[in-house]
């Protein structure tokens, strides 16, 4: 795993098409900024939890 410090307003690039900024920093709860093509889809760890264990159940 990368580790990386950033304050407000700074950018993580991840490849030339998906960029993440840290939008506020509030206690324990920092905002981020995605910016990726339409085509990638971005989620949550607990939503695309969820979407991996339906396309298991559907598969079968």
């Amino acid at each position: 795993m990368l580790v990386i410090g950033r304050e407000v307003g700074e950018v993580i690039a991840i490849d030339e098409h998906i960029k993440v900024k840290v939008l506020s920093v509030e206690g324990n709860v920092v905002r981020f900024g995605i910016s990726a093509p339409r085509e990638i889809e971005v989620h949550r760890a607990e939503i695309y939890r969820r979407i991996v264990e339906q396309l298991a159940k559907d598969a079968g």
